[in-house]
């Protein structure tokens, strides 16, 4: 009988495993996965951003982007030419493109 015993306890072993595998496995294809695929999109989307690109911000604000530097853009806000912030790059949720 001890050595049914085990030949169960090593059979739990291996299912114990394979749920580990598969909830690991479902864990990177619903979570980690498509976190990077949008942290992808989201570098492409603002390293191909341009003087003149219309964006909206991270706060619901539409502007203009009138100077890009490293890390910061200054947006021109409304009619108001004087209404000018700079931001930093993150900040920016959309960018819609001058010649569209």
């Amino acid at each position: 009988m001890g050595v049914l015993a085990t030949a169960t306890s090593g059979n739990a072993g291996i299912v114990m495993v394979a749920y580990i595998v598969i909830i690991g496995a479902f864990i990177y294809f619903m979570m980690i996965r498509p976190q990077k695929k949008e942290q992808k999109r989201m570098a492409s989307m603002l390293s191909s951003l341009e003087i003149g690109d219309s964006v909206l911000t991270s706060s619901g604000f539409y502007g203009i982007v009138i100077d890009i530097t490293d890390d910061t853009v200054i947006v021109e806000f409304g009619n108001n030419k004087n209404c000018r912030i700079p931001m930093q790059k993150s900040s920016i949720a959309q960018v819609e493109k001058a010649s569209e």
